[in-house]
């Protein structure tokens, strides 16, 4: 097995937060390599000047812009730009807490939960971002940049455990251990503060994410799974992609004193029934069928035998 064959195996038998990793891994790789063509083929600039050109030209079409205007002609940036990263030391910080605290996660929710909180959290983030920048004048000299990094939607997820299991504790080199929740209040008042820096967009986005993750724990401790509308979207979209399974089934006609013309309106209505329910289950899966639509499907599919 060639190292191509063994990354696919493990992306696949991975759960979501090792996908979540491979995928932003695989970006910033792609991100990278297109940059150095870009380098090798740009003569006569320097690294900075040709990282800004790089940025204006090739990597803003993954990055969320800070104007409406430009959101509107490149939309898919509310997704891309939290799986985008162009600094090295920017992807191995996001990824360890990433996974430090995903792994967290995984022991007390289900990897459906992670997804939907990380996409969510990000899309947050996002529109922290607009509503901010162009809301208030102090931050509007902002305005013309663009975002990128999965800060925002792996902030969802730090905040969203932490206030799940707020006394559940990590052990910090030099200070010892220290409860969730201290830490989650530690980002949270760093990012109000650091309002004020250069970076003001992006710690904005952090606290949306924030908002998210702490808004999403708050409703699931009551019951209801706010994530649950994107893992439903998800599976739609993905549902469009998969194979329709095929059932042949036979018909027979046993009952002699059974009209021809109700005889054909019970299969059209057999078969529609069996239409219905292979839709189901290429939008929401197996399990979503009801045990009266299993039923029905084994009965039509023994028919055939």
């Amino acid at each position: 097995m060639n190292l191509a064959d063994e990354i696919k195996q493990s992306f696949r038998k991975g759960d979501i937060l090792i996908r979540l990793i491979y995928v932003n891994t695989a970006v910033f790789l792609i991100v990278g390599l297109a940059f150095v063509f870009y380098r090798l083929f740009t003569p006569g600039i320097g690294l900075d000047e040709l990282r800004a050109l790089y940025s204006d030209n090739i990597l803003k079409y993954l990055m969320v812009p800070s104007l409406p205007v430009e959101l509107m002609h490149r939309p898919w940036t509310l997704i891309t730009y939290m799986f985008t990263h162009f600094n090295f030391f920017h992807i191995l910080f996001n990824m360890l807490m990433l996974f430090w605290f995903g792994r967290i996660f995984l022991q007390y929710l289900t990897g459906r939960q992670l997804l939907s909180t990380y996409l969510i959290g990000g899309l947050a983030g996002a529109l922290f971002y607009l509503i901010f920048l162009n809301s208030f004048p102090g931050l509007q000299e902002h305005l013309g940049s663009s975002m990128l990094g999965a800060s925002a939607a792996i902030m969802a997820v730090v905040i969203a455990i932490s206030f799940y299991v707020p006394d559940y504790s990590l052990y910090l080199v030099l200070i010892g251990p220290v409860k969730l929740k201290y830490i989650a209040l530690f980002f949270i008042f760093l990012d109000i503060l650091m309002i004020a820096s250069y970076n003001s967009g992006g710690h904005i986005a952090h606290l949306g994410g924030a908002l998210y993750g702490y808004w999403f724990i708050s409703r699931y401790k009551k019951g209801p799974d706010s994530g649950k509308w994107m893992n439903n979207l998800l599976d739609s979209i993905t549902g469009l992609f998969k194979p329709r399974p095929k059932l042949n089934i036979t018909y027979r006609k046993d009952a002699k004193n059974i009209p021809d013309s109700e005889y054909n309106k019970a299969k059209i209505q057999q078969q529609k029934e069996i239409d219905r329910i292979l839709d189901k289950i290429a939008k929401a899966g197996y399990e979503s069928l009801t045990k009266q639509e299993k039923e029905t499907l084994f009965d039509m599919s023994d028919k055939n035998r």
